[in-house]
C-alpha cells in the first residue's frame, strides 16, 4: 500500500510508532518468558488417569460426597456413574440443600437401587460460608470414619467406570495426599464451543499443565468437580472450614493443604470423568466466569500478575498482530514494529497450536460437536475481559443462592 505522507511526517510517525512498539515489547516480554517456561513442562507431565478394576486392598476405603441444590436437570448421569463404581466405595453421600425441583426424589430412586447411596440434608447455611464447601463439610462430618479417603464430586459430573479405583491406584503408587482431576468437557451449543475453550485457556496460561509438578503451593491448581483427599488430613484441618468463604474453595483448600507440606496433584482425568457444566454461552459467561479469577485463593500481587500475563499473552496478541501487521503494510517498516509483529504473531500461532493439545479434553464424538472449537481463539479477548471483570467483583449469586451481605474478603 502507498503512504501519501510527506517524508518528514512519515519519519516522525515512524519514530513514534517505533517507540510505542518498544514500550509494548517491554510490557509483553516478561510474561512471555513465564508462559514459555510453563509450556516446557508439558512433555514431562504425568500420564492421564486410567480406569482401573478395584483391588481387595481398596475395599471400602472411600466415601463420596456430592453437594446438590436443584440439580434435577443434570444429576442423573452422575448417579448412574456412581452406581457403576465398585466395592472400593463404601458410601455415597448426596448432601442436598433443600432442593425443590425433584432432585431429592431422583436421589431416593437411585438409593433404592444402590444401598451405598444416602441422601442427607445439610444444616442451614451460616452467613460466613459459601454453599458448596458447607455441603461438603456436612457430608464429611456425616461420613464413615472407616473410610481412608474422601472424594468430592459435583452433580454435573459423569463418573466413568473405574474412576475411583484409578484415582486410588495413582494416589497410593505416587504417595499423593490429595488429587483433583481435569475432566473431559461435554459441550452442546455453538456459543459454548467458541467461548468455553477460551475461558479454559485462561487457566492453562496461568498455571502448569495438569500432571506437572507445581513450582510452589501458591501455584497449585485444583478442580473441585473431582477432589480426592485423605480423611486424616481433613480431620487435622477441621474439614472444609479453611475454605468456608471461598468461591473457589477447591483451589483455596488445595493450596492450604500443599502449604502444610502434603503432596498435592492436579492430574488429567479425561479418560475417567466427563462433565456438562453449563447450558449455553450466556450461562458459561455468568457462572464459570465468576470464579475463574481465583482471587479468593490468591494474594493480590499474584492475582494481578496473572492478569498481566493473560492480557499480554492471550487477550491482546491477535488484536496487536492485526494492528502491527497493518502498520507494516502501510509502510512503517521499522525494526521495532517488525519485532512487535513477530512476537505477537508467534503468540497467536502458539495459541492456535494449543487447540491440538486441549482437543482431547473435549468430547468431539457427539452430534453436538461444532467446528467453532477451532475458532475459539477469536474469543480470547472476551475471555480475558471476563477474568478482569470477575477480579473486580465479589459474587452476589452462586448456584441459586444469594450472597447479598457477603463481604469482599469472605
Amino acid at each position: 500500500m502507498t503512504n501519501h505522507q510527506s517524508p518528514i511526517t512519515q519519519n516522525m510517525t515512524s519514530t513514534f510508532l517505533s517507540a510505542i512498539a518498544l514500550l509494548s515489547l517491554l510490557f509483553t516480554l516478561p510474561p512471555c518468558f513465564i508462559f514459555f517456561s510453563r509450556l516446557l513442562k508439558g512433555p514431562q507431565r504425568q500420564a492421564p488417569i486410567s480406569p482401573q478394576r478395584a483391588t481387595l486392598d481398596q475395599l471400602g476405603t472411600t466415601s463420596i460426597i456430592v453437594p446438590t441444590l436443584n440439580e434435577a436437570d443434570r444429576i442423573q448421569p452422575c448417579l448412574d456413574g456412581l452406581k457403576r463404581q465398585s466395592y472400593e466405595v463404601r458410601e455415597m453421600l448426596i448432601v442436598d440443600s433443600q432442593s425443590q425441583d425433584g432432585t431429592r426424589e431422583m436421589v431416593q430412586q437411585a438409593q433404592s437401587q444402590d444401598p451405598r447411596i444416602r441422601l442427607i440434608t445439610d444444616d442451614p447455611l451460616p452467613s460466613d460460608w459459601v454453599g458448596r464447601p458447607w455441603a461438603l463439610h456436612n457430608g464429611f462430618l456425616a461420613s464413615s470414619p472407616k473410610s481412608d479417603w474422601i472424594l468430592g464430586l459435583d452433580a454435573d459430573t459423569q463418573p466413568q467406570p473405574g474412576l475411583v479405583a484409578g484415582l486410588l491406584r495413582v494416589a497410593n503408587q505416587e504417595d499423593y495426599d490429595l488429587i483433583s482431576l481435569s475432566p473431559q468437557f461435554l459441550l452442546a451449543y455453538p456459543g459454548e464451543w467458541l467461548l468455553q475453550p477460551a475461558l479454559l485457556m485462561t487457566l492453562l496460561y496461568r498455571f502448569d499443565p495438569s500432571g506437572a509438578t507445581p513450582s510452589s503451593p501458591e501455584r497449585v491448581m485444583a478442580n473441585g468437580q473431582c477432589f480426592l483427599c485423605r480423611r486424616g488430613i481433613l480431620e487435622d484441618i477441621e474439614g472444609y472450614s479453611v475454605a468456608k468463604g471461598s468461591f473457589c474453595d477447591d483451589v483455596t483448600l488445595a493450596r492450604y493443604i500443599a502449604q502444610q507440606g502434603y503432596k498435592v496433584g492436579f492430574l488429567d482425568g479425561k479418560r475417567v470423568l466427563k462433565v456438562r457444566m453449563y447450558e449455553g454461552a450466556k450461562e458459561t459467561w455468568q457462572e464459570w466466569g465468576r470464579s475463574l479469577d481465583l482471587k479468593d485463593a490468591s494474594a493480590p500481587g499474584q492475582l494481578w500478575g496473572d492478569l498481566w500475563l493473560l492480557l499480554t499473552v492471550q487477550g491482546l496478541p491477535l488484536l496487536l498482530t492485526v494492528f502491527w501487521g497493518s502498520l507494516w503494510l502501510l509502510g512503517y517498516q521499522t525494526l521495532p514494529v517488525l519485532i512487535a509483529l513477530g512476537v505477537n504473531g508467534l503468540l497467536v500461532g502458539i495459541r492456535w497450536s494449543l487447540l491440538l493439545a486441549i482437543a482431547p479434553s473435549y468430547d468431539r464424538n457427539t452430534p453436538q460437536f461444532s467446528p467453532l472449537f477451532w475458532l475459539s481463539p477469536l474469543a480470547d479477548p472476551l475471555a480475558v475481559l471476563r477474568i478482569f471483570l470477575s477480579a473486580w467483583q465479589t459474587p452476589k449469586q452462586w448456584r441459586g443462592r444469594v450472597y447479598s451481605n457477603f463481604n469482599e474478603t469472605g
